[in-house]
């Protein structure tokens, strides 16, 4: 129910003779069960895009496992807000929760606020929530009502053979899955036409080494798939499945379309601490989950070439990408703007270049601080370099300055900025270190100084 029937008392589950009686034109349409379950699979396929794991929770319902992929989105928390602003865009109303199981994450996401649970923090996250919450019948829920169990934490004080007794086996299966006592497989959907190979195994395997030549051997599978299609993997997902029927997965995010079964047997490898194979792996699945079109011949990075040569770098970025993290490889590129913490920004390390270039008369110092970071100056004359200024604690004394460059405030950006004025210079202290320095305001306006950055200028 949306926000607009709920505020007219309806509620899921009202015969439709009650709902006309309480909104006398309400039109009423028939279900299509089919249509919903299709559509409910169809986004689900979309869900992908966040992890290989993804199983639809009918009727309305979507379970994705992120651990190996959360790294993608920079953490759990940005994923979900990546998520649901997609979704919103999309006009469907959704509300998500992450957590150490499936079972807790369906009751917070339904009955309590959403968000990210804490690991090994899930009686606690559901404890004060109904025992709804725990997937239960409606009859099975209405049983625990009668007798005054209306919370999952009244659950844990009862005895466990009597529950079972009077309400049946799910009570105790689903709040034991809600709280980790007990593993829930879930079975994860294929995105359809997908370049995709698996292989299983006569006996189970967990050696670090058996799943490498296992990565391998994947890679070398798919990667001719891959040249078949005339395509590249910018994004790789490798699900290894246990006896105990729980997925492992890993996800790898690539700068450029690639197909070289050397370069991405690496790049998953570097991803196997993330892998419990618990009592075992039984099969191993590598989904091509992202491609592109790839034409041209790769070509290995040599680092060091000839001027003028175009040396490719991107299995290097990848590399270091998988090793840091991706929001540590990048590089800088100009940006027009005439205050300095906004005249560069990050973008991806292979990103092409637009051509754009710094002032060449304008020197600036190597390292910028952000923000600049105050310090206590004295000048002799107004509107002039300080004599000396005290910097973390340290007093140094200038011999030799530049300047003033002024820079005014950006008013387009902000009404806030139309007054804003920096006069910078360009110092040389006595022990010959350079900084760059600026008043915020002219003197007679009683500007403060601040030291922006450090190096040659």
């Amino acid at each position: 129910m949306d926000d607009a029937a709920l505020s007219l008392g309806l509620t899921r589950g009202m015969t439709v003779t009650h709902a006309q009686s309480l909104v006398p034109d309400l039109t009423v349409l028939d279900a299509d069960p089919a249509k919903d379950a299709d559509a409910l699979v169809r986004l689900g396929h979309w869900c992908t895009m966040y992890s290989p794991l993804v199983t639809p929770d009918p009727p309305d319902g979507i379970f994705i496992d992120v651990a190996g992929s959360a790294h993608l989105f920079q953490g759990e928390g940005a994923l979900i807000e990546d998520l649901l602003h997609r979704l919103r865009r999309a006009d469907i109303s959704a509300k998500a929760a992450i957590a150490d199981t499936p079972g807790c994450a369906w009751g917070v996401s339904r009955y309590g606020s959403g968000g990210i649970v804490s690991p090994g923090r899930a009686s606690e996250a559901i404890a004060s929530l109904p025992v709804a919450a725990l997937r239960l019948a409606q009859s099975v829920v209405s049983s625990l009502h009668e007798v005054g169990i209306e919370r999952v934490a009244q659950l844990a004080s009862k005895p466990r053979a009597s529950l079972r007794l009077r309400f049946g086996a799910d009570v105790l299966l689903r709040f034991d899955q809600a709280l980790g006592s007990v593993t829930e497989a879930l079975t994860s959907l294929v995105p359809p036409e997908v370049p995709q190979r698996e292989l299983k195994f006569a006996e189970p395997i967990g050696d670090p080494e058996d799943l490498k030549r296992v990565i391998s051997k994947l890679c070398e599978l798919l990667c001719p798939e891959l040249e078949r299609r005339g395509v590249g993997a910018r994004r790789l997902d490798l699900v290894f499945m246990r006896v105990d029927n729980l997925a492992q997965a890993v996800r790898i995010g690539l700068s450029r379309p690639y197909r070289e079964p050397v370069h991405l047997s690496k790049l998953l490898a570097e991803r196997l601490v993330l892998v419990d194979p618990g009592f075992g792996i039984e099969s191993a699945a590598l989904t091509a989950s992202w491609i592109e079109a790839l034409t041209e011949r790769q070509t290995i990075g040599r680092h060091i070439a000839a001027e003028g040569s175009d040396v490719d770098v991107g299995q290097l970025v990848d590399t270091l990408a998988v090793r840091l993290g991706q929001d540590s490889v990048y590089r800088c590129v100009p940006v027009e703007s005439g205050l300095p913490e906004r005249a560069v920004k990050r973008v991806p390390a292979l990103d092409p270049a637009h051509g754009a270039a710094w002032p060449k008369h304008l020197p600036r110092p190597a390292r910028l601080f952000s923000p600049p970071e105050k310090i206590i100056a004295i000048a002799e004359l107004p509107d002039r370099p300080p004599r000396q200024f005290t910097w973390r604690h340290q007093r140094l004394r200038v011999i030799r300055a530049d300047g003033p460059e002024r820079i005014h405030g950006e008013w387009w950006i902000s009404e806030g900025e139309t007054n804003l004025t920096r006069d910078y210079y360009r110092v040389e202290t006595a022990d010959g270190a350079r900084y760059w320095l600026f008043r915020d305001a002219p003197a007679e306006r009683g500007g403060s100084w601040y030291l922006h950055g450090v190096g040659e200028a």
